[in-house]
């Protein structure tokens, strides 16, 4: 059976692109950048469509974000801020984090001041084990496998970010006592 034909976009106006931006706001946390993006592409889908001016849809996304700006619904240092808490529970590390926001369209200093707090040695050494949890290696693993998976595992945690010594006290460390006398003596 063929696919059914496809609908073609709607054509930007306005109020069309503001009830997009507000769809997309409810459903997800955004940079001003990021909704910037996908406001743009719809414009574009309508310029190839129904031949919109590109240029006056990039206007009125530029003035729908500023609107957004000063009534306080799109913050990027409040989303910087929350998407780090949410990265750092992942496991992610500071590099890790800076790399994502960047690609969201954060601004550097914004970025700094979000992982400022998380930058400790102690924090970055709770996100390595939370990682190697998940991941189950190092003393997570079985020890019967620990040795012959040893470089195997110290090249997941540095692929993530993580600086070599903190993935090294992590991958050889012998149980998960072990690695909480590690943080408190980190912390």
């Amino acid at each position: 059976m063929p696919a059914a034909p496809r609908k073609p976009p709607r054509k930007v106006s306005p109020a069309y692109l503001e009830r997009a931006a507000l769809a997309y706001l409810e459903r997800f946390a955004a940079s001003a950048e990021s909704l910037r993006r996908v406001l743009l592409r719809k414009v574009e889908r309508s310029a190839r469509a129904h031949d919109t001016d590109r240029e006056e849809g990039a206007a009125w996304i530029e003035a729908l974000i500023e609107r957004y700006r000063r009534s306080g619904l799109l913050d990027d240092k409040a989303y910087a801020e929350a998407r780090t808490a949410s990265l750092r529970r992942q496991g992610r590390s500071v590099r890790a984090i800076s790399e994502k926001l960047k690609m969201k369209g954060v601004g550097r200093e914004v970025i700094d001041e979000a992982l400022a707090p998380t930058r400790t040695p102690a924090e970055e050494l709770g996100a390595a084990i939370t990682l190697a949890r998940r991941r189950r290696i190092g003393p997570f693993r079985p020890s019967a496998q620990r040795s012959e998976h040893r470089e195997r595992d110290l090249a997941v945690l540095g692929r993530a970010g993580f600086p070599f010594d903190i993935a090294r006290k992590v991958i050889l460390a012998e149980s998960s006592d072990a690695l909480d006398a590690l943080i408190a003596e980190a912390g």
